[in-house]
């Protein structure tokens, strides 16, 4: 199947440029198990990748042009979108395009070699499903230039390279977990990063052998609030990291949180989002949220894969009441899972939409998605996507 898919790509490539690909390289969605809004924060993470992922047709060109084309429905139409490489600038507002642009503007700007190309995407991760299919786009772009071009680049390097697109050619504060799942993770492990220094350990995580299934709800919502309300945590986190005297909330233990809670005043720092967390309930989420990172490595490490559940309920509800990026989709996926004897589920991703994870007994994940679903019909939603989550690999070559 995945040399279909590649085969079938190369095709559209040849379809829409009129000559075969140099090759074809893919990079998955991620899912975060727990971990959530502390990669900026200098914290702790554990994603894995999805098998499914975004393929790139690629081949150099030596005129400095670049040229992009994605057949995916909500695409540019289908049509072809050129761009000079010479005129690349930041926060251009191309659409779709500006990711793969921002990849080379960011590779061009740190001093690489790097030429145009011609490209063409195909891909199975979700859009706007928190399921990081921006993070995929980029580091199947990176990659393909690094081999086309030769740079010998290593994946963090890449994917630090597509962080830096994504954050000052296309104007999202992302931190850099996605990119580093995208480029990083290895097939039936669970990633578990420090996103300060970047080092990595991957843990397996072989849930079938145990008998347990992960699910992802995908609720196919997404709601406006959302996309400057990123930011505006980012901010927030950042206030409240200055009021304590550290350089990130990663370096608030969680032995010293409530001193340094009684430390910050209540309400919400000059600019922060209207209805979100005050000061106070930001620094609790991110500190409770490393230390529950931590407390799932434990577990794992001890073969205990079930009492990780409570751990991403635990999660859920800080992201909810403290944070607040849950929705109405999301609180219900989790609660009819619970009802339904998960043993835990959180929303997972940036949230105000997108998607949860449910982790369940093998023998129960059809009965638990079921409930899901007619938790969201009772109450007037679309039907949500559920699917299992195994973990894949990272970006690679395929052609």
């Amino acid at each position: 199947m995945k040399d279909q898919r590649a085969r079938h790509t190369a095709e559209r490539f040849r379809e829409v440029y009129g000559a075969a690909p140099a090759g074809v390289w893919a990079a998955p969605g991620r899912v975060n198990l727990i971990g959530e809004h502390t990669d900026y924060n200098d914290g702790f993470v554990m994603p894995l990748a999805l098998p499914h992922t975004t393929l790139a047709a690629a081949s150099p060109r030596t005129d400095g042009v670049l040229r992009v084309h994605s057949g995916d429905d909500g695409s540019a139409g289908g049509q072809i979108a050129e761009l000079r490489l010479d005129a690349l600038r930041p926060a251009s507002d191309g659409g779709w395009a500006a990711y793969p642009a921002g990849v080379v503007w960011a590779m061009r700007e740190a001093g690489l070699p790097v030429g145009g190309a011609d490209l063409h995407y195909d891909s199975t991760v979700p859009v706007g499903a928190g399921l990081s299919s921006s993070a995929a786009l980029e580091v199947a772009t990176a990659l393909a230039l690094d081999d086309l071009y030769g740079l010998g680049l290593s994946r963090q390097r890449l994917a630090q390279l597509a962080q830096r697109a994504e954050n000052a050619f296309v104007g999202v504060p992302c931190g850099i977990m996605d990119q580093t799942a995208a480029a990083c993770c290895t097939e039936g492990h669970a990633l578990f990063l420090d996103t300060r220094d970047l080092a990595q350990r991957q843990v397996p995580f072989d849930l079938a052998g145990e008998g347990l299934r992960l699910l992802v709800v995908d609720t196919r919502v997404k709601h406006e609030l959302g996309d400057g309300a990123y930011a505006q945590r980012r901010a927030l986190c950042e206030f409240g990291a200055r009021a304590l005297g550290v350089h990130a909330l990663r370096d608030v233990q969680y032995a010293q949180l409530p001193a340094a809670l009684d430390g910050l005043a209540t309400g919400p720092a000059d600019g922060g989002p209207a209805g979100g967390p005050d000061v106070r309930a930001a620094v609790r989420h991110v500190v409770t949220e490393n230390r529950r990172v931590e407390e799932v490595i434990a577990r794992l490490d001890a073969g205990d894969p079930r009492a990780i559940g409570p751990l991403l309920t635990d999660g859920h509800a800080s992201l909810r009441d403290d944070f607040r990026v849950s929705c109405a989709e999301l609180d219900l996926a989790v609660a009819a899972a619970g009802a339904a004897g998960a043993l835990g589920a959180r929303m997972t991703g940036g949230g105000f939409g997108g998607s949860a994870v449910v982790l369940v007994e093998e023998a129960a994940a059809d009965a638990v998605a079921g409930r899901i679903t007619q938790a969201f019909a009772a109450a007037g939603h679309a039907a949500p996507r559920i699917f299992p989550a195994v973990p894949g690999a990272g970006a690679r070559r395929l052609v």
